[in-house]
């Protein structure tokens, strides 16, 4: 993504690539990978039929029956690996990836069943299985090219090229079977996963354009709607419905929908927030400044719904994950306070990542600097209740729980600017007052109620 700055001098922000969205959505799939990867191998294996062709031709303009016969016996020598290779491939293939598959089971159960999304979308997951895959349509290729023929002077096809191709990718398949076994024991490591969440989620915190508004545009029908102070939308002249099917709003088209409202000379609101579900019938865009012509009656086309809430432009997603991941070492059934604390620990990252910037809405301007598109984000006492609310509610009977929220919060309260320091406070005073109704013992309560960032160490 290139980065640009407008006219009017407001600060460079990164530009959204059309394809942008269908990028993240080829990444949240588990097919596309293989067939793109058996595509290429039959190309290949045509390329290396080719090149047999051309070497077995040239041998025989030369007359040099020998190097033929020599070339045949090479050949026949490797059809006996390529053969063994045939046949243990697919067998190789479902055993590990039946194994891998419980593995990832039992992380979903320990730690959040969204996590099995980092699974599906780990490019070395999609390239061990690509790679595996097409080093058994491969070996199958190369049996389908030897000729039956022995006599070198007869012979049609000396698949020499595609069976050293065959190798490659058997040499490839190992190494890569071994980083795809570390990469799912990593897996069920507790600070692998919330690392890769955390990651993600400051990956989605830095594409935000830096042209943020420090308030959520609000506003009916026929209101001049408010993104902030002095910037107005105009008033509201329609709206655009969701006519698909039911499910979470993953994400937006944010390069076609700005070009769309510049073309038109108008404004688009997005009305619910990435991550919400929408029913058919739902308002998805408000319509500011000009009417609502044919082509912006296709605005609900612009929009993704899936069954899940995905990375790309979820700002809250990652701390709903990272919460799960708390709340389920929380939980009678785990009592893993210790996992609870290294999600702590992520979560304060998080947070104080986003602590300088202005949160409520996203505005994305065209080239010439204007507003087209206004994006609502969560503000940030929301971002802090998403956070620390749930988790506040199940630490006050773990002790080492409770002194790292305690350290975080005050942390938090000496990054955060003064006029973001409310929510924080009001945490931490409930977490107190939870704390010293609950724990009996007065030396207790003195040890819970004391801040420490790794807990109880």
């Amino acid at each position: 993504m290139g980065d640009w700055k407008t006219t009017d001098g407001l600060p460079r922000r990164r530009r959204h690539r059309a394809l942008s969205p269908w990028r993240e959505h080829l990444r949240d799939t588990f097919w596309f990978a293989p067939t793109a990867a058996l595509f290429l191998v039959f190309v290949v294996w045509s390329a290396a039929t080719a090149a047999d062709d051309a070497i077995l031709t040239a041998l025989r303009d030369a007359g040099d029956e020998d190097a033929v016969s020599d070339l045949l016996g090479i050949a026949e020598d490797a059809k006996t690996v390529v053969t063994t290779i045939s046949a243990a491939m697919m067998t190789f293939i479902g055993v590990v990836f039946s194994i891998s598959l419980v593995a990832v089971q039992m992380a979903a159960g320990q730690f959040s069943p969204r996590v099995v999304r980092i699974f599906v979308r780990s490019r070395i997951t999609k390239a061990t299985f690509a790679v595996f895959l097409a080093t058994f349509v491969q070996s199958l290729l190369v049996l389908t090219s030897y000729d039956s023929q022995p006599d070198p002077a007869l012979v049609a096809s000396i698949p020499l090229v595609q069976s050293v191709l065959t190798l490659i990718l058997v040499g490839l398949s190992v190494v890569l079977f071994v980083m795809y076994v570390n990469s799912t024991l990593r897996l069920m490591r507790v600070a692998h996963v919330v690392d890769l969440i955390t990651r993600e989620a400051l990956r989605v915190v830095a594409s935000m354009p830096l042209d943020v508004s420090a308030e959520e545009p609000v506003g009916g029908t026929g209101a001049s709607a408010s993104i902030g102070p002095g910037t107005r939308l105009g008033p509201e002249t329609a709206r655009v419905a969701h006519h698909g099917r039911a499910g979470v709003l993953r994400d937006v088209d944010i390069a076609r929908l700005v070009r769309m409202a510049r073309q038109n000379g108008v404004v688009l609101r997005l009305v619910p927030r990435i991550g919400d579900f929408v029913v058919p019938g739902t308002p998805v865009f408000a319509v500011h400044g000009g009417p609502a012509t044919k082509a912006l009656r296709a605005l609900s086309f612009q929009v993704s719904v899936g069954a899940e809430r995905t990375f790309h432009q979820d700002l809250g997603f990652g701390l709903r994950q990272l919460a799960d991941i708390a709340l389920r070492a929380l939980s009678p059934a785990v009592n893993d306070p210790t996992t609870a604390v290294q999600a702590v620990d992520r979560i304060v990252q998080f947070l104080s990542s986003v602590a300088q910037r202005p949160l409520g809405a996203l505005l994305h301007r065209d080239r010439r600097g204007t507003v087209r598109l206004v994006q609502p984000v969560p503000g940030w006492t929301e971002l802090v209740d998403l956070a620390f609310s749930e988790i506040r509610g199940c630490a006050v009977s773990s002790l080492q729980v409770t002194r790292r929220l305690l350290a975080g919060l005050d942390d938090l309260l000496g990054a955060v600017p003064e006029d973001r320091r409310a929510p924080l406070v009001r945490h931490r005073t409930l977490l107190t007052q939870a704390v010293e109704r609950t724990v009996p013992e007065a030396a207790d309560r003195a040890f819970a109620l004391h801040p420490d960032r790794q807990g109880i160490g």
